[in-house]
């Protein structure tokens, strides 16, 4: 597949004319699942409360553990359904994973997905595992997640993470960023309609206010010391200005960030691996971002 294929078949994916909340699930749950690699396996666990998906990496090659973060707009999406990005980030890093199954909106609003994650950033220290063997990765909402996860850890006084990675992050909940215009009709997944439903249900009859608060949309606070961050996002969609300010925000604020925007591809394209060229380089690029900070914590 080509980016052009791949533009195709995105535009061309049925799309209820009023669908149903089950709908909607459904519905990503078929786009985004893909099956698990031959060398991980998976089983349900619980963390920090909620239930979890562990993704053992045989072999494991090095000493540490993933925390993922899936997206969907707080609604949509589920361990299982990035499942196999999850896997092929983990097995790429050479580590084991646990991927949340935080609650989504709209049964439980913000900051129901905010805590669930912390509380499982807080369940893996406590159950043993070193702040440096420790890495967080996430896409679109998830990757929000990340960073407000981290931010949780700040407030909380408790250690970061050797590094994380986001793809495509979600962090403008006010929906300010300008290539939400400069995009309509690049992207071929996302509006600002569609962003807008997702943002009324998780925090419902907000206020500019309340949608500009650090967890909400992290790219509005300070971001002293959170850890090495690594940044992708596709030039064709509406959220590339909330990855592009993420990075400038955490730069000003003397984060170590790199930021890859990769030319004509969607919204967390990732999700493409071994369908896509860009995605399989994002997501090696990703797992060695990952991989070389763990070996530096580590010694």
């Amino acid at each position: 597949m080509d980016r052009d294929e791949l533009d195709t078949l995105l535009r061309d994916a049925p799309r209820p004319p009023d669908p149903t909340l089950e709908d909607e699930r459904a519905g990503f749950a078929q786009f985004a699942t893909r099956p698990l690699p031959g060398d991980v396996t998976a089983s349900d666990t619980t963390l920090g409360g909620r239930p979890a998906l562990d993704l053992q990496v045989e072999p494991a090659r090095r000493a540490g553990r993933l925390l993922y973060f899936h997206g969907g707009g707080y609604m949509v999406g589920s361990p299982r359904t990035h499942a196999g990005l999850t896997a092929e980030l983990a097995r790429r890093t050479g580590v084991h994973a646990v991927s949340l199954d935080y609650r989504r909106t709209p049964e439980h609003p913000f900051p129901a997905a905010t805590d669930d994650a912390l509380a499982a950033y807080r369940a893996l220290l406590d159950g043993g595992i070193r702040p440096g063997e420790l890495v967080l990765a996430g896409d679109s909402a998830g990757g929000a997640l990340v960073v407000a996860t981290l931010l949780g850890a700040r407030s909380a006084g408790l250690p970061q993470p050797a590094a994380a990675v986001v793809f495509s992050p979600w962090v403008d909940l006010t929906l300010a960023g300008a290539s939400l215009r400069t995009k309509h009709g690049t992207d071929p997944i996302f509006t600002v309609e569609h962003l807008r439903h997702y943002t009324d249900a998780y925090l419902p009859a907000a206020s500019a206010a309340d949608l500009s608060q650090p967890l909400a949309s992290p790219v509005f606070t300070d971001l002293r010391g959170l850890p090495p961050l690594l940044i992708q996002v596709g030039s064709n969609e509406v959220l590339l200005d909330d990855a592009v300010r993420l990075a400038g925000r955490a730069g000003a604020d003397d984060v170590d960030v790199t930021l890859r925007v990769w030319p004509q591809v969607p919204h967390v394209f990732q999700l493409q691996y071994g369908r896509l060229s860009e995605a399989d380089a994002a997501v090696d690029q990703a797992a060695q971002f990952l991989a070389g900070h763990l070996d530096v914590a580590g010694g």
